[in-house]
């Protein structure tokens, strides 16, 4: 589950049907390329253009050449493809584009990353018409990028998810939210997985609901109460008994 990294450049045409109108038409081209190893030994240069914000015409190194999905994609991919040059530039662009600059982004920015610090807690408890919901925060990472997910036995779960946007701290490390609404079923296992460019792995949290934490609180705190209070009347006791044996008791 190793999260993609991504380097993408976007050029962008607009060509307006109506002199100072709103509306108008919008054609661009957004190249990417996308990696996960660090040997770059994965690489693939995806090369998209765009028709008011569908794809119609893509070039995808995997593939080598040109596909179009739309009619007026299918006649220019099929013109494109029939141009040897041009394909060996796009399928070139692998080695000449994306290596040189994704090594710079491993040395600039992923080989400075921050790991986050990750805490799974309960944010409602079941009750009535209304779910159990559990929150999942991850806090100072860096970079910004990071995948958050769920797992209700060992399955992703997609459905019943909400999550925060990365947040900056104001500090360079980023925090988000993610929250789950579910029903309560017995032996079921839930858990938090976080990924970022920081970590060689996954982070991985099983949720308890052996107790809620507020519960959880309340006896650490109680508990440390009572600990406390058995120090301080022992030590009362030791006290009193080293007074008294100083004492001679005179009958009257």
């Amino acid at each position: 589950m190793s999260l993609p990294k991504v380097l993408c450049f976007h050029l962008i045409l607009m060509l307006s049907a109506f002199t100072g109108a709103a509306n108008g038409y919008y054609n661009s081209r957004w190249a990417k390329c996308i990696f996960s190893s660090s040997d770059l030994s994965d690489m693939v240069f995806v090369d998209n253009y765009i028709f008011n914000k569908d794809v119609y015409i893509q070039f995808n190194s995997t593939v080598g050449e040109y596909v179009g999905y739309t009619a007026h994609g299918v006649y220019n991919a099929d013109l494109w493809n029939k141009n040897p040059s041009q394909l060996q530039q796009e399928r070139a662009e692998v080695d000449r584009y994306c290596k040189p600059n994704a090594e710079i982004y491993y040395s600039a920015i992923l080989n400075k990353a921050v790991p986050p610090k990750v805490k799974l807690s309960s944010g409602t408890q079941a009750g009535g018409r209304h779910p159990a919901v559990l929150m999942c925060s991850a806090y100072d990472f860096y970079p910004k990028r990071i995948k958050v997910s769920w797992m209700r036995d060992g399955k992703v779960v997609t459905s019943d998810v909400t999550s925060t946007e990365e947040l900056a701290d104001g500090d360079w490390y980023y925090q988000i939210h993610s929250h789950l609404e579910y029903t309560p079923k017995s032996g079921e296992k839930i858990s938090c997985a976080v990924d970022h460019a920081g970590l060689t792995k996954p982070i991985i949290i099983d949720w308890d609901p052996s107790l809620p934490e507020s519960e959880r609180n309340k006896i650490a705190i109680g508990a440390s109460g009572l600990v406390l209070g058995i120090i301080i009347a022992a030590a009362g006791l030791i006290y009193y008994k080293k007074k008294s044996s100083g004492r001679i008791l005179v009958p009257t």
